[in-house]
């Protein structure tokens, strides 16, 4: 099956899925609620859930991202990521070499990597990322073990590199502002969408306030 093309324009409002806020919709429900508002980008990311169950799960979202034309990765899972041909995968430090994970993926899949400093954002570059995800650059409960990223190497880590960088961690509509100027190409969020009563006025909100800036 063919996967969507991908340019930086598709980084702009990026969201990183988390069920933590199921309930009042399911899970399904509030994805394909953020997709339908402006999401331009979509990861899925679960870290306690079965390589089968995942697998299932990818498979479903991979429906409702196609249904929207958005590009959707895999977070870390390589595997599940070829096995329900989802559009790529996001790997952080800790999880396999971005080289080994192009050889598996082949060069028509997007390559994602978590980066906190300039020099990991070049090997990442060179061992064959198409983007950079650079975090945490405000505090964040989501990732209680994320490195904090100041400005001004986010800033340095966009200058240092030719690929698309996407700030992640912390940010809502209230401190998107503060990362004008830095160089990125979108922001990647979790709590600031899905944890909202209306995740639609949510991602609208936090779309015009990264096109002010981008």
């Amino acid at each position: 099956m063919q996967n969507l093309k991908f340019d930086k324009k598709s980084l702009l409002l990026y969201a990183v899925t988390d069920r933590s806020w199921v309930g009042r919709q399911t899970f399904l429900e509030q994805v394909e609620e953020a997709l339908a508002a402006g999401v331009t980008f979509l990861q899925l990311r679960e870290k306690e859930m079965s390589d089968e169950r995942f697998l299932s799960e990818a498979s479903e979202i991979k429906k409702l991202a196609k249904k929207y034309n958005v590009p959707f990765v895999i977070n870390d899972n390589v595997q599940v990521a070829l096995q329900s041909d989802a559009d790529g995968v996001h790997v952080g430090q800790s999880d396999m070499e971005a080289d080994n994970v192009r050889k598996l993926l082949g060069n028509e899949k997007i390559l994602g990597v978590s980066v906190q400093t300039v020099e990991q954002a070049k090997v990442a570059e060179q061992r064959g990322a198409d983007y950079l995800g650079v975090g945490a650059v405000f505090n964040t409960s989501t990732k209680t073990d994320a490195a904090d990223v100041s400005y001004m190497t986010l800033k340095e880590i966009c200058k240092a590199v030719s690929i698309p960088v996407v700030a992640i961690g912390g940010i809502d509509s209230n401190n998107v502002g503060q990362l004008a100027g830095s160089g990125i190409e979108g922001i990647a969020v979790i709590s600031a969408l899905f944890s909202n009563e209306s995740i639609r006025e949510a991602a609208k909100c936090l779309k015009k306030e990264i096109e002010a800036i981008v």
